[in-house]
């Protein structure tokens, strides 16, 4: 019953997102409780972790290095070009680029597992990436929006530090002394944090209502490129580099999913003044889970198919 309901996630990210839209005033006074849903998200995948989770990340330096270099390389340039080309209004480029600099997302894991694919190195992949986010996410804002808006790097380094390390950290430590105790729970973390972005995304639109209006499709056409680009990249790089095709789909999910929660929290802290910067990550949200679904779906049949 919970892995359907986890599944459904984009109908339920789906249906609150467009009950907001109509009645927005509903989620509007909760956008200061944005950090905060992110730290639980973040706490929930701390809580799945253990040593080995961090023993693996050694173990593999090559393909972690392969995927830390696509993750930070590929995503950040695809969304300054897609926003260069479309020519996206600052805030939206901001956003975009935001969701490029962001670390894979946990909701990769769960794919990974429905696509056949190594949920192990998945699990590695977003820890690294997460790990690594403290530094490369501010270093990447400024070296693509610094000629366009002020990024403060130490101050976004910080505000990472607090909403994403620190929860993970509690997490980590929690599931490492407690686990007997906190096992029959475990499985639950997945839905709070599932809904905990869900009511993000949701805050995100309302707050958003008329920028959607005018601007939804554009925003929605770049975002679903740049998802593409990503699930591309990190295929096609890593079957060139001659991996197995487990790692080939894992390093492609990986890369193409995001953590755009991630991304929305630090455009609201970081650009207050700018609403539409967090839109691009809303819509992220929403469109990785379904094309990650889709994805996992084909290659599940195709491993059905040659067993």
């Amino acid at each position: 019953m919970l892995r359907i309901i986890s599944l459904l996630f984009p109908v339920w990210a789906i249906a609150l997102s467009g009950y907001a839209y109509y009645y927005p005033n509903y989620f509007l006074a909760m956008k200061p409780a944005i950090p905060y849903l992110l730290g639980v998200i973040m706490f929930g995948m701390g809580m799945t972790l253990n040593k080995a989770d961090f023993a693996r990340v050694i173990k593999r330096p090559g393909v972690i290095a392969i995927g830390m270099l696509l993750q930070f390389g590929v995503m950040p340039m695809a969304a300054f070009l897609i926003a260069s080309v479309f020519d996206l209004p600052k805030a939206l480029l901001i956003g975009m680029l935001l969701v490029g600099a962001a670390p894979g997302g946990t909701a990769s894991n769960v794919v990974c597992y429905l696509a056949k694919a190594d949920v192990a190195l998945s699990i590695s992949l977003t820890l690294a990436s997460t790990l690594l986010s403290i530094v490369m996410m501010p270093v990447l804002s400024w070296l693509y929006l610094h000629q366009t808006v002020q990024v403060n790097v130490a101050d976004m380094m910080l505000k990472i530090v607090w909403i994403v390390f620190i929860p993970v950290l509690l997490g980590v430590i929690l599931n490492q002394f407690f686990a007997r105790t906190i096992a029959r729970a475990q499985a639950l973390f997945p839905l709070l944090s599932m809904a905990a972005i869900v009511l993000i995304i949701a805050v995100i639109v309302a707050a958003n209502q008329h920028n959607i209006d005018s601007l939804g499709l554009l925003i929605a056409v770049a975002v679903m490129l740049h998802n593409l680009i990503g699930l591309v990249f990190g295929y096609s790089v890593s079957k060139l580099l001659g991996f197995d095709i487990k790692t080939c789909r894992t390093l492609a999910i990986e890369v193409g999913m995001q953590n755009s929660g991630l991304a929305i929290t630090i455009a609201q802290l970081q650009y207050k003044t700018m609403a539409l910067a967090t839109l691009p990550g809303a819509i992220f949200s929403i469109w990785h889970n379904i094309s990650g679904a889709v994805l996992a779906s084909v290659w599940n049949l195709r491993w059905r198919q040659s067993r």
